[in-house]
């Protein structure tokens, strides 16, 4: 099954970011990627995370109904990952990951669990949580009898192995994760913690990542990211825009599941 990760550097222009957005999709499955994962922040990424972002709505919202028509036309698995879901008037909108079918379907979502609530020394003050509510509910999704089980992440979730254990047991055998990865951050981190969990969970791992400078105080990292159940990198992206692509080999995780059987070998029951 071939795939490919979207690494995108959104704005404040929604319009510009749904055509950007569009152009390299496009672009993936006419290279015959059956799957197709954008970035954290698809439509909308501005200095800060906005009070009222333009894009906030709800699971039909014609923002989900836009690229559902597109998944449609070129039968391909869509990962919409993020946007704000509205799910009440008053109350704080989800940090929401989408994944649509290749009929145009939504198959999953997933709503950001780990909220980037951080101040690092001599950096501004990162509070996620003044603007989204956190999600409780762990995502997984067959995408057919002949493919394979995804699990959904977000972002600040890397950094919390039990969810990825969580996912694993439930039959994941593939994690996507769409980023907004800060520079400070990403550069020390974001492959070591993407690898780890790869090589912890016996997985593939598809990072797709923002890009880019948004305001004086605020750089995003980039370098997304494939990485094989062994944690090896398969494809990275340069700086800038772009779509990397690698396919996925069942039999390769198999060979790495029982040469190496350590999921078998788990003692400590999950929280």
């Amino acid at each position: 099954m071939w795939v490919a990760v979207v690494q995108m550097h959104s704005t404040t222009d929604v319009g510009h970011n749904r055509q950007r957005a569009r152009q390299l999709i496009q672009e993936a499955a006419q290279h015959g990627a059956r799957l197709v994962a954008l970035p954290e922040h698809f439509a909308y990424l501005g200095p800060n995370e906005a009070a009222e972002p333009p894009t906030a709505q709800s699971l039909s919202g014609p923002l989900i109904q836009e690229f559902q028509q597109l998944a449609a036309e070129l039968k391909i698995y869509l990962l919409l990952g993020t946007f704000p879901e509205i799910t009440a008037a008053g109350c704080k909108p989800y940090n929401t990951a989408v994944l649509l079918s290749p009929q145009g379907e939504r198959l999953a979502s997933y709503r950001k669990i780990h909220l980037f609530d951080v101040t690092l020394p001599g950096r501004p003050s990162q509070q996620e949580s003044r603007y989204v509510q956190g999600g409780h509910e762990v995502v997984t999704v067959s995408l057919a009898p002949e493919a394979f089980t995804l699990g959904l992440a977000i972002c600040y979730d890397l950094r919390f192995p039990e969810l990825f254990r969580v996912l694993v047991a439930r039959g994941a055998e593939v994690i996507i994760l769409p980023a907004a990865f800060m520079m400070h951050t990403g550069k020390d981190h974001w492959e070591v913690l993407l690898r780890a969990r790869a090589i912890e969970n016996q997985v593939y791992i598809l990072a797709p990542a923002q890009f880019g400078q948004y305001g004086p105080q605020r750089e995003c990292y980039g370098r997304s990211l494939i990485v094989d159940p062994w944690g090896l990198v398969v494809a990275q992206a340069p700086d800038g825009e772009g779509v990397i692509y690698a396919r996925l080999d069942r039999q390769r995780l198999q060979q790495v599941r029982m040469g190496l059987p350590c999921l078998e070998h788990r003692r400590l029951p999950l929280a």
